[in-house]
């Protein structure tokens, strides 16, 4: 009997998953499946970090989230109600990249070798489960504030989610069909024992923390939802975001690993017109880390320039004289890198496959020194150039060296400078100093975190410009095109715009761009 009813699940998973992958992983060589595989392993107990920590916090915040009824109800704050926006907008966005991993391996069972078939059940199956135990945890925790039913079904622009999103995310995981999914896969993954361990604790973990949940007031909350979905009118099931979002993240994945779409011809121009103590903002569409990051541009980095270069940029009167009193007597602003980070300065003299290191950036391994090949290798790019003089900037570049070799700080926390975000470098090398004008940077507050973002940059260069409290200036925007596999120099309106976009931005683009690269 269970052997007739494994063939009847196989059978039937075909037409439960979503509509078939235009690039399928079974066509994959073995070393690019098993690279793919290893690469949606990392996204998915990333993403699914992500979503424990959304639901971490909704517990902290009883007084927006209230454990049980309360006949004493008061409206939220503007602060409260932000929060809440952010903190959505957050979840949709892990949703939104589990379920590109889940629609990339609905097709398990077509692939050759049985470890295959299972590592790709069982990230297939790590991505729902990771899902479905979150919405039930969110809900459940949203349930006894009515305003945050209303809240919650704002329409989205900055993720393209539409009103109503929290109708149809809780019909979609409040419903009889997700329960009944959890238990064919829990049969699945019985057959699919072997594969991937490192995905095991966390499949056994939300397994039973869905059972658990499903025991208790889940049947109840299904039954609800139902009632409420009907007296709204929803005719359909959807996912928030639009529909073949998904399902089109998943492909390009396969198809567009590590091409960028800034050409090399486009990287070899930008060392002629930048200057040492310009801010990168870059885009990379398909990175894990991208997710869970708020708004278009999730990372920034600092161009100091080549030796040569911060030479000459640096060696004017003005700075000599700064430098000199740094107690640097030859007035050389590389000595004074030397004298004050003698090993960084070392290191920062090498060359990576030829190239000199011009950018200072925090990414995963820490903060380090990387090429202009290397960090402009991306699909998007601006760089905007500080309204300071060059003593100011010396001083970023100086600053910036003290932080080399810093880890990375995977707990987003501005108040400790032992760890550092790619924006905390930016932020914290134009800090303003006493006689130092530095640079005005926003601070925000996600999760309960004080945080500046490369998306707050761009959006403070929109609000600014043009006003006498304008801190910088637009250099070069450099925009990819998705369909046109290439990105374009786009205008200072463009760039103006770009904070504004929806994190998958290229799902709404033109089909092409009306600039040649």
């Amino acid at each position: 009997m269970k052997r007739t009813f494994f063939l009847f699940l196989i059978f039937l998973w075909p037409m439960q998953a979503s509509a078939t992958t235009a690039h399928d992983l079974a066509a994959l060589k073995p070393p690019e499946l098993s690279a793919r595989q290893a690469s949606d392993r990392e996204a998915v107990l990333r993403y699914r970090n992500g979503l424990r920590e959304v639901i971490s916090y909704v517990s902290s915040q009883p007084q927006v989230f209230p454990p049980a009824s309360t006949k004493k109800h008061r409206l939220l704050s503007q602060e409260e109600r932000e929060a809440v926006r952010q903190l959505w907008a957050r979840t949709m966005d892990y949703y939104l990249a589990l379920d590109s991993i889940a629609h990339l391996h609905a097709d398990f069972h077509k692939l050759s070798g049985s470890e295959a078939r299972a590592t790709s059940f069982r990230l297939r199956y790590a991505a729902f489960l990771a899902q479905y135990r979150s919405a039930l945890e969110f809900i459940a925790a949203a349930r006894h504030e009515p305003g945050l039913d209303i809240l919650l079904n704002e329409p989205m622009p900055a993720l393209g989610i539409p009103a109503g999103s929290y109708d149809r995310f809780k019909f979609r995981f409040l419903n009889v069909a997700r329960a009944t999914e959890y238990t064919a896969n829990e049969v699945l993954r019985q057959h699919y024992r072997k594969g991937d361990a490192s995905l095991g604790a966390a499949l056994v973990e939300d397994a039973k923390a869905v059972m658990h949940i499903g025991q208790g007031h889940g049947q109840l909350m299904t039954l609800v939802n139902a009632g409420d979905i009907v007296r709204k009118g929803s005719e359909e099931a959807l996912f928030p975001v639009q529909a073949g979002v998904a399902e089109w993240m998943g492909d390009t994945k396969v198809y567009r690993v590590e091409k960028s779409l800034i050409s090399a011809a486009q990287i070899a121009e930008l060392p002629k017109r930048l200057e040492p103590g310009d801010i990168l903002l870059e885009r990379r569409e398909w990175y894990v880390s991208n997710v869970g990051l708020p708004g278009y541009w999730p990372h920034a980095a600092l161009y100091i320039g080549s030796p040569e270069e911060r030479a000459s940029y640096f060696g004017t009167p003005e700075v000599r004289e700064w430098v000199k009193r740094q107690g640097e007597a030859s007035g050389n602003f590389e000595q004074l890198l030397q004298r004050r980070y003698a090993k960084a300065q070392e290191e920062g003299a090498r060359l990576q496959h030829g190239h000199p290191y011009r950018v200072i950036e925090a990414i995963s391994e820490g903060v380090s020194f990387t090429t202009i090949e290397h960090s402009a290798d991306a699909d998007a790019l601006a760089v905007l150039r500080p309204r300071l003089n060059r003593v100011e900037k010396a001083l970023a570049v100086l600053r910036a060296y003290g932080y080399i070799g810093r880890p990375y700080d995977f707990n987003f926390d501005f108040r400790s400078d032992a760890s550092l975000v790619c924006s905390e470098l930016i932020y914290k090398v134009y800090e303003p100093l006493a006689g130092m004008k530095g640079l005005q940077l926003p601070v925000n507050k996600i999760l309960g975190r004080l945080t500046s973002g490369p998306n707050d940059y761009a959006e403070q260069f929109d609000l600014q410009f043009g006003a006498p409290e304008q801190q910088s200036d637009l250099v070069v925007f450099l925009d990819g095109n998705e369909s046109g596999k290439h990105a374009i120099e786009a205008t200072l309106e463009e760039f103006r715009r770009s904070w504004k976009r929806p994190k998958w931005h290229i799902l709404t683009q033109p089909k092409s761009a009306s600039t040649k690269p």
